[in-house]
């Protein structure tokens, strides 16, 4: 791996480090900043501006938030690349103050504009939400694409799951 290539693996899974940051501190430029210019919010909304409604609308809905990142890994092409991030969250319930706690994945893609890496896109997949007192149990968490689509949980969503699966018995 070349020098430039290094410096933007470590450039974009620092990205994934400030959106944490930014999510769990509740700052909206940060946060808008850290997604390229023209971004996708929905089907219809676009731009950074937009994408601070959407997440300051969407974040007041919960109260404290953590967002620990890792397992990151990286596909360079060019000036674009795809990463997965593993995330373990815990949110707390701003009425009753109880936490939850899950695990999921950033699916994402990135795009280095005039020299910096960005989020092009994120997609959420999730293994489990509960409530911090309670045992894991697997697909009860909601996976989005974009506010309102939905999508298979982990680890259905892993395009090599299914062929596993088929081949092997469940062992649960």
């Amino acid at each position: 791996m070349d020098a430039d290539s290094v410096a933007s693996v470590v450039e974009i899974q620092q990205l994934a480090c400030r959106y944490s940051l930014a999510v769990d501190s509740r700052d909206l430029d940060l946060l808008a900043s850290l997604f390229i210019p023209d971004v996708m919010i929905g089907r219809a909304a676009r731009g950074r501006e937009e994408l601070k409604r959407w997440y300051g609308d969407s974040l007041r809905t919960v109260g404290a938030t953590i967002h620990m990142v890792a397992n990151h890994t990286v596909e360079l092409n060019g000036d674009r690349a795809t990463g997965v991030v593993y995330c373990r969250e815990e949110v707390e319930h701003p009425a009753t103050g109880e936490w939850r706690i899950g695990m999921l994945q950033y699916w994402d893609d990135y795009r280095r504009i005039d020299g910096r890496w960005l989020f092009e896109r994120r997609r959420v997949r999730r293994w489990y939400s509960t409530d911090a007192l309670a045992r894991p149990q697997r697909n009860l968490g909601v996976t989005r694409e974009g506010p309102g689509a939905k999508e298979s949980a982990l680890p259905d969503a892993f395009p090599t799951w299914a062929s596993f699966s088929a081949s092997e018995p469940d062992p649960r």
